[in-house]
């Protein structure tokens, strides 16, 4: 049998390849959009793309079914509950998959969407007795799927399935089978996800605080106790997935943009994303963009501050940069990405149009300018982090608060300082701060830790 994980940096994804040289097959199970990884699989192992299976309706990224099956001709699965729109069949508790070796057997286990299955898989060459559970998004390594994102009317029946699928339906296997999860570390769709990629059933009997409840009404209690926070691409990233996405090839092409032609689209509503890192946005940049730089967590933050549907349009240092970011963010369904600013951000400046500038501060500066006073720190980190240690005189308001459009009670011709945990955060709120009409926002250079760093004191 042949088996393989494939990893998503940044949003936490991971898909998987079933299948068997033998028999000149496989299987793609929850496959990210951009498919040559599964495609290169195919070609270098010889075996045909034969099943693509789907283990729920996903909220984080946009399913490569349809770019898989346009590829390969290959059928997609999903549990028949799942109301997709788009040509399928239907999978159902206890159907089985003989592909050469590898069997692969279907379990209904709801919780984290009412279509979840889990898929339990054998190498029938070394034994009868099954190797390892694809869990989908019901179980992770040290945490659980969030049962909140099918919405607030089914919650409470979302939680009761999710204990039956942990506690009741996963308790009938044995401690050694081997877990593999749809998700690691950087995902929104638990709270507490290990950055190990697999584990045992048993090993998660014993470590993972999700399953040691004595009771449902303790595990109901702390599940409902808090959900991590639900960017705004989600809903859209569901009905594209029920849907049935489109092909890349019919999303926009790939255009560089002369500066008049970037004007006239920003003039038409298009988004500005400038991809570069802080000290290049904060040297110069076009009035209005919003910096989200490459990062582990880029896409999420993304999907925190875009609005689904937008169009969008690139500042980016060169074409690779472009085509990674055009990838980051195809996955998460934003699909009208129109072109980048050809020459980049120094043709904008040669064109004679307008440019704007993000001070980036450093520690000593900010300590000398507190001394001073009549300067504002605002802190966008998480409640945790502010806990943790902070600058004295700083304020608490996080990042979240801002992207869902609130603002901070503060005149908007003061003189702030943004700061967050290494800088990358304070320039996206600092961003959207300008864009908001605030005339005098600066962003602490390395945060927190270079604040620490520099030998400056941080309170509890």
């Amino acid at each position: 049998m042949y088996f393989n994980q494939i990893d998503v940096p940044g949003l936490g994804c991971l898909s998987y390849v079933i299948g068997c040289p033998r028999a000149k097959a496989m299987a793609v199970v929850d496959p990210k959009r951009d498919i040559q990884d599964y495609l290169a699989i195919s070609r270098e192992e010889g075996m045909q793309i034969t099943h693509v299976f789907n283990t729920h309706v996903h909220a984080d990224h946009v399913s490569g079914d349809q770019e898989l099956r346009a590829a390969t001709g290959a059928d997609v699965y999903i549990h028949a509950s799942a109301p997709v729109g788009y040509r399928h069949k239907d999978l159902k508790e206890g159907d089985v998959f003989e592909i050469g070796a590898a069997r692969i057997q279907v379990l209904h286990t709801p919780g984290h969407t009412p279509n979840a299955v889990s898929l339990l898989v054998t190498d029938t060459m070394r034994s009868a007795e099954p190797q390892m559970i694809l869990t989908g998004d019901l179980l992770f390594v040290g945490d659980i799927g969030r049962p909140d994102l099918p919405g607030a009317e089914i919650l409470d029946e979302q939680v009761q399935n999710l204990y039956h699928s942990l506690y009741v339906k996963l308790a009938e296997f044995p401690d050694h089978l081997e877990l593999f999860p749809a998700h690691g570390q950087g995902s929104l769709c638990g709270r507490g996800l290990s950055a190990k990629k697999s584990s045992t059933l048993g090993y998660e009997r014993r470590a993972n605080p999700m399953l040691r409840f004595p009771s449902f009404e303790a595990f109901k209690a702390d599940v409902m106790s808090a959900f991590p926070i639900r960017p705004k691409s989600f809903s859209h990233i569901i009905q594209t997935n029920l849907k049935g996405a489109l092909t890349l090839d019919a999303c926009p092409m790939d255009k560089r943009l002369t500066p008049p032609q970037f004007e006239e689209m920003m003039k038409g509503g298009a988004v500005v994303i400038d991809a570069r890192n802080a000290a290049a946005f904060g040297g110069f940049h076009i009035p209005g963009s919003i910096n989200i730089g490459f990062e582990k967590q880029l896409a999420n933050w993304v999907g925190m501050v875009v609005e689904p549907g937008s169009e969008i349009i690139l500042v980016v240092d060169d074409q690779a940069d472009y085509d990674r970011m055009v990838t980051e963010l195809h996955r998460i369904g934003y699909d009208l990405i129109f072109g980048y600013l050809s020459g980049g951000i120094m043709a904008w400046l040669m064109s004679g149009r307008p440019v704007d500038q993000l001070e980036q501060i450093s520690p000593q500066q900010l300590g000398a300018r507190l001394a001073e006073g009549g300067v504002r720190v605002i802190d966008v980190r998480t409640p945790p982090e502010w806990q943790s240690g902070r600058i004295r005189q700083a304020e608490h308001f996080p990042l979240t608060a801002i992207m869902e459009g609130r603002l901070p009670p503060i005149e908007k011709s003061e003189e702030l300082v943004i700061q967050c945990g290494s800088g990358y955060r304070s320039n996206i709120a600092a961003s959207i701060l300008r864009r908001a009409g605030f005339t005098r926002v600066k962003s602490l250079a390395g945060g927190a830790f270079a604040w620490s760093n520099a030998g400056l004191p941080l309170v509890a």
